[in-house]
């Protein structure tokens, strides 16, 4: 590269960083940004190509390597807790809520309780001294450290940064989440911008909270409730309302659905009158808290080495709603699996938009007998995961009829078949497209046709580019050399020649691999190299029967059905046909067969091996006629045993199985 060439790039380099600098003081120092966060990202996104292209050109310094403007911070530096930050026993009856009460009144003259809304957020402690944020610190393991985030904590608009009393210590805990509002402008940028969207906004709030980049923080619009005095110094306080009066009068948002209460009755009607108000909330909630009131109480009762004594959440049970079913959908999924997918009318739960919850299986839709048209209860298991409930049949459309999945594949219109002993529906042709990706690495890999310079996102570009449909499309990419090295989907024209040499060095592999890599399930390495043995090509393995299947060693029914449904498939006998006419060999010429010494025993190899590597075993062991299994069991003969032996070792001790060492299994062939 030319010196003139690289200077230019030193030049715009410095120039970039300056100017992102000039304007990270703008927004975060000053408040005052002169530019959008388009031109923002814009000269951000320049920087990190050019850095992209000239990694030894990035400094230290450089904006991409700091957190905003001056907000640095480094992921996971821990905090030690000055006051635990435990959670809280949660409980799911109102006979709980009683009982709870009852116990206290028995330890406690007149104890007062303080019932308020639970927010579904992550907790953080914020510490001040002398009136001053100086730490902000996630629950982290509850107990003895948390993850330092004050950056982050400082541009949320609800953290006080200074306070009008000047205690010398003050400690409170508060509880981060985003309201429905913010949550939904986030969600609605990452579609916009073609990322996963966020759960629900308490994983939004937590990812937001943790993030590197404090302007990202600031962005996302996350809140603070403030529901906890943990400590402070030049103060005393009596109750925990008396602390909130402080706090709200220092301009600390506190929560503010909270009521103080005397019996259970009280407690009680607050739970409920909380659970209410629920959907009108501008947030989520996922329970109500009990607490007391009187600290001196509260240090008398302690804690377990959990939970505090003096404090219990009530859990509501899930959120449900009605909603209507306009469709069920099929997917294929990498293996083959066939999924059903309930599309309903949108509605909202646990503060986010859902349409859309998985059938499973035919199983599952015959249970639940929903259809198309059906109106269904919906709730979110864990408030996460959407999930049907049950069917409303009142209000059932008379022409509503059962679903059924069917034994057609969605994608490719091939067979599908219901595995035996499994809920599944499977295609059955490896060279779906929706499995396409899966079976390609499969076919390529070391222990099928092992052709190397294949690696995800060759095989991916191949796939998108349209050069690859099946695997038979493999051993057509050498008709596309230049093409490939043009658009360079592999790489440069020595990778692209690389891989084109290993294709075609591939296609003398003995049968056994070609058979590995077909994707006919339960036909991995080992029933491969049998069956190859048992009929010699791969022509007379298409042409056997049942009976003549069933004969080969280890075959079962399971097996058996698989290949004869695989090769009874019109498209598969064509994806065949396609690799015999490019030249791909199919006639076992060699064996790998050196004798029968080990004939009819079955090893299990476990540890590392002094000599030889766990692959380099099971092919010595096979050469010489014996049978090597992933698993200990009963019909194991002998487990070859190296350093580092685990639970095989201590199976096979246990089962009485014949422990051998590399040395060992040689002798055994003397």
């Amino acid at each position: 590269m030319a010196d003139s060439t690289i200077t230019a790039i030193k030049q715009e380099l410095a120039s970039l960083r300056k100017e992102i600098r000039y304007h990270n003081n703008r927004y975060y120092n000053m408040d005052n940004p002169e530019i959008s966060d388009y031109e923002y990202d814009k000269l951000m996104l320049r920087l990190k190509e050019i850095e992209g292209r000239y990694p030894e050109l990035i400094t230290k310094n450089s904006p991409t390597q700091m957190v905003g403007g001056n907000a640095l911070r480094t992921a996971g530096v821990l905090v030690k807790h000055d006051v635990p930050m435990l959670s809280l026993q949660d409980v799911f009856s109102k006979e709980d809520i009683y009982a709870f009460v009852a116990d206290l009144q028995k330890q406690l003259t007149n104890p007062e309780f303080v019932v308020e809304e639970k927010i579904d957020g992550l907790s953080m402690a914020l510490r001040y001294e002398n009136g001053e944020l100086v730490r902000a610190i996630t629950r982290g393991d509850g107990i003895l450290q948390g993850e330092d985030v004050t950056e982050n904590a400082k541009v949320i608009k609800d953290v006080k940064k200074h306070l009008k009393d000047k205690l010398p210590y003050f400690e409170i805990r508060g509880e981060v989440y985003m309201k429905k509002k913010a949550f939904d402008k986030v969600n609605g940028r990452q579609e916009l911008l073609g990322l996963k969207p966020f759960a629900n906004p308490r994983n939004c709030a937590a990812g937001t909270l943790r993030q590197l980049d404090s302007r990202i923080t600031k962005e996302r619009d996350l809140s603070l409730f403030i529901f906890n005095l943990q400590t402070a110094t030049g103060r005393i306080f009596t109750t925990h309302t008396e602390a909130y009066e402080y706090m709200k009068a220092q301009g600390i948002k506190v929560i503010h659905n909270y009521k103080v209460c005397h019996n259970a009755d009280e407690v009680w009607e607050a739970i409920e009158k909380i659970g209410d108000s629920r959907g009108k909330l501008a947030y989520d909630i996922d329970g109500a808290v009990v607490k007391l009131n009187n600290l001196a109480d509260r240090e008398k009762l302690g804690a377990t080495a959990k939970v505090p004594r003096w404090a219990i959440a009530y859990k509501y049970p899930p959120e449900e709603k009605e909603t209507v079913i306009r469709n069920i959908e099929l997917s294929v999924g990498r293996t083959g699996r066939i999924t059903p997918t309930a599309v309903f009318d949108a509605i909202r739960l646990c503060g986010t938009k859902v349409e859309r919850a998985t059938l499973h299986n035919q199983d599952f839709i015959n249970n639940l007998d929903v259809r198309i048209g059906d109106t269904v209860k919906v709730y979110k298991s864990g408030e996460i995961i959407p999930k049907i409930k049950e069917v409303v049949l009142t209000k059932r459309p008379q022409a509503a009829k059962p679903f059924y999945i069917g034994n057609k594949c969605p994608v490719c219109g091939s067979i599908a078949v219901r595995e035996e002993d499994t809920a599944d529906i499977k295609c059955q042709n490896p060279n779906c497209p929706a499995q396409l990706e899966n079976h390609i690495l499969n076919f390529v890999s070391r222990n099928a046709m092992d052709i190397h310079g294949f690696g995800e996102a060759a095989v991916h570009n191949l796939i998108i580019a349209g050069f690859i449909k099946n695997i038979a499309d493999i051993f057509h990419l050498p008709e596309h050399r230049d093409e490939l090295i043009a658009k360079g989907i592999v790489g440069k024209e020595k990778n692209t020649d690389k891989l084109l040499q290993a294709i075609e060095k591939s296609k003398q592999n003995e049968p056994q691999r070609l058979l590995t890599g077909l994707g006919i399930s339960g036909i991995g390495r080992t029933a491969a190299k049998s069956l190859m043995q048992s009929f010699g090509s791969l022509d007379k393995l298409m042409q056997a029967d049942a009976a003549e299947l069933l004969a080969v060693p280890d075959m079962g029914d399971i097996s058996v059905n698989a290949i004869l449904t695989y090769f009874k498939d019109a498209f598969n006998r064509d994806i065949i046909a396609d690799m015999r006419a490019a030249g791909v060999n199919m006639t076992l010429h060699d064996s790998g067969i050196v004798d029968e010494a080990l004939a009819g025993k079955t090893f299990v190899i476990t540890g590392t091996l002094p000599d030889m590597g766990r692959k380099e075993c099971a092919e010595f062991i096979e050469a010489h006629g014996g049978k090597v299994t992933g698993s200990v069991s009963k019909k194991t003969d002998y487990l070859v045993a190296g350093e580092a032996a685990g639970s095989k070792l201590t199976k096979a001790q246990s089962l009485g199985i014949t422990i051998i060492s590399e040395a060992e299994l040689r002798e055994l062939l003397k």
